[in-house]
């Protein structure tokens, strides 16, 4: 086929990057824009993309989440901690050496691993072992040229991420693990007994960490060849994403990152319905330091300082809109703390040369009003060049009108070191502001992102560098860091329940999610104003790993379904039958509603497999979204050995004449008991007329 294009077979050789041969048929060449297009029309060729460059996107956070692995009789105890599952981690490598993936005490690897060991510098054969199965990687020409002089080529992890994502999956249970004294624990994965396969198809080159996208379909094909059971990517694709479909029909479900730039709306990605999209969010831990001031007011804020670097009671110069920079600073900042006041910039852009143009000139600290710290952990507080104490706008305003109030003299400041809270005092969980958010530019009709986990100052394994620093673990945070969470906790539902197909673990987390946090309250969503939490913000909910293990009913597709929708859906061929008929994406079978132009009324067809106690009755219990109507037929399903699967439809009608916003709500089936499985509803009323009336 190349050949033709290429006109030898030597030239089609040169060209080949990867060949696809496992999940799906194809391969990645080099080829010039008229080459690729005479190739496009060739008979038997369904598809031909672009290559793109995608980006990457702990102590406390699983015992937030109530995985405890002390218990006899819990779910990780019985879903043996994940034994014998096996994670696939796409990412930037992995740091062998760290005690989260020793092998100590684990048995060969699973009968059905076809995988490999690749091996290269700094990544020699014992890097693998029995905990780490296997490690894959890939580059191509034009990214290796691009590599900064630290990286290797090898599965050896320079950037961290990796490393991170991977502990945070399915690390080793390790006890007394701290960052600098402090949130000291036992860091683990969420299936701690998990084995690990690595694929580095992401790699630190001179613009950054980047992941070539036929690196990332090898990788999938690969993962499927040597046998994964779980796939987890903490990379941001904006785009279509046919390769993952493909390894979802293989039945290995597919964990995917939201992306990191929220709080706007329609910014989330991987939203293809057939994966698991997963919103970050905070947890009951926090590393609280006191501001106090001259006049003994005290306030408390969020900051990470070590003890020896608390600052003592020190003048407060402040600056105003933009002169809070290296360019209008001079020498009398310093011995002091530098308040920023109203800046017209974003603070958190500028963040690092602030507190670098006030290092340079001699001072103490900076205080920096934000609207939220979700993006200052720990590790990145405690690597700047002077303390930085993030505060919110009321604060800042109360510590601006001591500094200019004529009676005050002098302002003066003192900081503490900080002091870790852990508990119910701290409302958790919270939806970062900076988690992507809904609906999806790319299938309105799907509702993402799909679930919410811990994502924000997550304790995980570190890279080399960091641990010949004597920081084997660090802080980070991202929607890279809640995806792992998610699968790790799918490693323990395949554990339990290895015959559930990649739709059913999915229903399984979705309708079992929390909408409230551990103070009873609805879960807020942070941002430039802080808000109730909606499905565009997290989905279904927060994860609930102990109930979804139980879910009572799941919603499964199977990947026939997926084709009879995408199949030829904005290109997305995959090989079916591109002439097949296709109904509406809203009857697709997902654990969720989303109707982006309700325009007079419309139904939707849904159906729910029992997957536990068998004489089962469930009824209907609705919240309609505003100015929306909505009746459910039938109102109960009874479940029973020979009726296992029972179909319902719900007709949404619009009772209000509203152009524009989506309204939100939510349907939940329950049995009297302990089974609450709950789907969340997005629509949107459109009128048909409203242009002909303003025109």
């Amino acid at each position: 086929m190349l050949t033709s294009i290429l006109g030898s077979k030597e030239e089609t050789l040169k060209s080949i990057v990867y060949s696809y041969r496992h999940g799906f048929s194809g391969f990645s060449a080099k080829l010039t824009e008229s080459q690729a297009i005479k190739l496009s029309v060739l008979p038997g060729v369904l598809r031909v993309t672009e290559n793109q460059i995608y980006k990457t996107h702990t102590t406390r956070s699983w015992d937030f989440l109530g995985l405890d692995y002390t218990q006899a009789n819990g779910l990780l105890a019985n879903a043996r901690y994940g034994e014998n599952v096996i994670i696939g981690i796409i990412d930037s490598g992995i740091t062998p050496e760290s005690p989260s993936f020793d092998d100590v005490g684990y048995g060969p690897p699973p009968s059905k691993w076809k995988g490999v060991c690749q091996v290269g510098p700094s990544f020699g054969v014992k890097s693998c072992n029995r905990k780490i199965i296997g490690a894959r990687w890939y580059i191509d020409d034009d990214m290796k040229n691009t590599l900064i002089t630290e990286e290797v080529l090898s599965p050896r992890d320079v950037d961290g991420h990796g490393t991170h994502t991977a502990s945070t999956a399915g690390g080793n249970i390790v006890h007394n693990v701290s960052f600098l004294s402090q949130a000291v624990g036992t860091a683990r994965g969420g299936a701690p007994c998990a084995r690990l396969a690595i694929y580095k198809p992401c790699w630190v080159t001179s613009q950054g960490t980047g992941c070539s996208g036929a690196g990332l379909l090898k990788a999938m094909d690969d993962a499927v060849h040597d046998g994964v059971d779980i796939l987890s990517l903490s990379i941001g694709n904006p785009f279509e994403d046919p390769g993952t479909l493909h390894v979802v029909a293989n039945g290995i479900p597919v964990v995917y990152a939201a992306g990191n730039d929220g709080p706007i709306a329609q910014t989330v990605e991987n939203s293809s319905p057939w994966l698991v999209t997963v919103a970050a969010a905070t947890m009951d831990r926090s590393f609280s330091v006191v501001i106090t001031l001259g006049n003994n007011e005290k306030f408390v804020a969020q900051s990470f300082i070590r003890k020896e670097s608390a600052i003592q009671f020190s003048e407060i110069q402040v600056y105003i809109d933009g002169d809070c920079n290296a360019d209008k600073m001079n020498s009398t900042v310093k011995g002091k703390i530098v308040f920023c006041f109203m800046s017209k910039f974003d603070p958190q852009l500028h963040y690092v040369d602030i507190t670098k143009a006030v290092a340079a000139k001699g001072g103490r600290g900076v205080i920096l009003p934000r609207y939220t710290t979700d993006i200052f952990t720990p590790f990145t507080l405690v690597s700047l060049d002077v303390p930085l104490v993030p505060v919110d706008y009321e604060i800042a305003y109360s510590i601006f009108q001591y500094c200019t109030n004529s009676k005050t003299g002098v302002p003066k400041a003192k900081i503490s070191f900080s002091r870790m809270t852990i508990g119910s005092e701290i409302s958790a969980p919270k939806i970062a502001a900076f988690s992507s958010r809904g609906p999806s530019p790319i299938y309105p009709g799907v509702l993402k992102p799909d679930i919410a986990a811990p994502g924000v100052s997550i304790l995980a394994a570190s890279p080399k560098i960091f641990i010949s620093k004597g920081v084997p673990y660090h802080f980070n945070s991202g929607t890279s860091m809640a995806c792992p969470h998610v699968t790790g906790i799918i490693a323990v539902l395949r554990s339990l329940h290895p015959e559930w197909s990649p739709a059913a673990v999915k229903s399984a987390i979705m309708t079992t999610a929390l909408t409230y946090d551990n103070n009873g309250m609805p879960i807020q969503a942070n941002g430039k104003t802080p808000k109730i939490a909606d499905p565009f913000d997290y989905g279904a909910g927060f994860v609930n790993p102990s109930m979804a293990a139980d879910p009572g009913l799941v919603y499964d597709i199977a990947a026939s379904d997926y084709l009879k929708f995408f199949n030829c859906m904005g290109g997305l061929a995959t090989g079916g039958n591109c002439t097949t008929t296709r109904g509406s994406i809203t009857d697709l079978n997902l654990p969720s509603i989303a109707i982006p132009d309700l325009r007079t009324f419309q139904a939707v067809t849904r159906t729910v497999t029992n997957v536990g106690h068998v004489n089962t009755v469930y009824k209907a219990f609705l919240q309609p979204p505003a100015g929306v109507e909505m009746v459910v037929e039938p109102l109960v399903l009874m479940f029973s050995k020979e009726k296992k699967v029972q179909s319902f439809k719900v007709t949404f009608k619009a009772t209000r004449r509203v152009q524009g916003d989506y309204r939100f709500g939510s349907l939940a089936w329950h049995d009297g008991g302990s089974h609450w499985v709950r789907i969340p509803i997005a629509v949107r009323i459109v009128i048909e007329d409203i242009y002909s009336k303003i025109a």
